[in-house]
């Protein structure tokens, strides 16, 4: 008999007894077992780490083998206890979960949050990240706010100094960092409504309370914006100034001014979420964060909407003691971004494709959406296009009154198509029903168009 034939036969020899005797027993010695079975010391010792390693065993020092206390195959683990534990405090992801989703074989999405795989940059991010791992120092630890060049660019797109920017993992993690930061558990933050749903997951994770302020076809309204400081003394604003969404409506200048002045006059901070920067089809307007002067503005610029979503690098601007504690946050929540990935990005940022790439892409965001305007007009006349916005990923659309919002997103699912349902970006009772159409999710042109035709079959 072969070692691993003496070794098993004695693991099935105690496997039994230990099963026999039940939990706790004690086993047969090692002694015992080599007299009795005619193996060595080491065969024995090998059955019994085998058996540990199974969980069916546990050894103590000077006392020997005991049947591992356990419970029957059958029985279920009881978990309920967790329940008291965890208290009443829910994080909810069902919007964000659902905008990030995989569509199932044969789907077609007309949701989401990034480029289809056709539009994103992969050789030219491929090409970066090789040219980023071969710096001698590509693994060593970074400055804690981020590598000083890239700072610099980010500071470079949208008028602020290096010295301000923070880099961090994403936009997302810009904006909990900012909620948790500026504001405590329990209070206030004001928010446009409609908005962004992972915004208001965070703020809620946060334990703050959202609060609504009507936006209107040139963004939020700077008379309701003083209105609602007013009154529930909130000292953070969410916003989405350029190409708001969903409803893909951009602050005039006139418009950022006076929101400034509002933030400004209620002593609050604006958090800016700048993150459709690069999909619009000409040049951005002013960032708020370029015309502020006295730290109100808390600025977030991401990378992952114009290239890829694992390239999960952003900014996060901001001055004085916000600052200070922004840079706390990160520190304590993870330290920094890792090198690697702020190097690629570095890389891909300031190579001559960058420039290509947002050519491209800004070409093929006018094209898809002149495509989903015709289908939609042709295929879906009774639902209505709140904007036609200067780029971005998405349209915004009212259906009529009567159509019942949840069941149609159910249906268009069953139909092969998946929308965005508008309930999921209002902090409170949403107005009627809408969906959130996305242009750049389908592989290509054709599939936008049969998309919308599956849409328009569950009407």
């Amino acid at each position: 008999m072969n070692e691993d034939s003496s070794i098993a036969k004695v693991a099935d020899l105690l496997r039994a007894e230990a099963q026999r005797l039940g939990p706790g027993a004690k086993l047969r010695s090692s002694r015992e077992l080599v007299r009795e079975l005619g193996v060595s010391p080491v065969t024995v010792s090998r059955a019994i780490a085998r058996l540990t390693a199974e969980g069916r065993v546990i050894t103590r020092p000077g006392s020997g083998a005991f049947a591992a206390p356990g419970r029957p195959e059958s029985a279920q683990a009881d978990s309920s206890w967790q329940t008291v534990a965890l208290g009443d405090r829910v994080v909810d992801d069902t919007g964000v979960a659902g905008l990030l989703a995989e569509p199932g074989d044969g789907v077609i999405p007309l949701t989401g949050g990034y480029l289809n795989a056709a539009l994103r940059p992969v050789r030219e991010l491929s090409a970066a990240a090789a040219r980023a791992v071969r710096r001698p120092d590509a693994w060593a630890l970074p400055p804690l706010s981020g590598l000083p060049e890239l700072r610099r660019w980010f500071a470079a797109e949208v008028g602020a100094s290096r010295n301000d920017v923070l880099v961090v993992s994403g936009g997302q993690a810009a904006l909990s960092h900012a909620f948790r930061s500026l504001a405590a558990p329990g209070e206030p933050v004001l928010v446009e409504t409609p908005t962004y749903p992972g915004a208001l997951a965070t703020a809620k994770m946060a334990g703050l309370r959202a609060v609504a302020v009507p936006v209107d076809k040139d963004g939020v309204r700077p008379e309701l914006l003083a209105e609602a400081f007013a009154v529930t003394g909130a000292r953070v604003f969410y916003c989405q100034p350029t190409l708001h969404n969903p409803t893909g409506a951009t602050l005039t200048r006139e418009r950022r001014e006076q929101v400034l002045a509002v933030a400004r006059a209620a002593g609050a901070f604006i958090i800016e979420d700048d993150f459709s920067r690069y999909l619009g089809s000409g040049a951005p307007p002013p960032a708020l964060v370029s015309m502020d002067e006295h730290g109100t503005v808390v600025h977030v610029l991401s990378l992952s909407k114009i290239s890829a979503p694992s390239l999960r690098v952003a900014a996060l601007i901001a001055r004085g003691p916000a600052a200070r504690r922004l840079r706390a946050s990160q520190v304590v929540e993870s330290f920094f971004v890792a090198r690697p990935l702020q190097e690629t990005a570095l890389e891909f940022v300031t190579a001559p494709g960058w420039r290509r790439h947002l050519a491209t892409v800004r070409r093929e965001i006018g094209e898809r959406q002149r495509l989903l305007l015709a289908a939609l007009a042709r295929h879906l006349p009774a639902a209505e296009v709140h904007l036609v916005p200067h780029g971005g990923l998405h349209l915004w659309v009212r259906l009529p009154d009567e159509t019942d919002e949840a069941a149609l997103v159910e249906r268009a699912h069953r139909a092969g198509v998946l929308v965005s349902p508008g309930r999921i970006y209002y902090p409170a009772e949403p107005p009627g029903p809408r969906i959130r159409l996305t242009h750049t999710a389908p592989a290509d042109h054709a599939e936008l168009t049969e998309g919308v035709i599956r849409l328009a079959s569950t009407f």
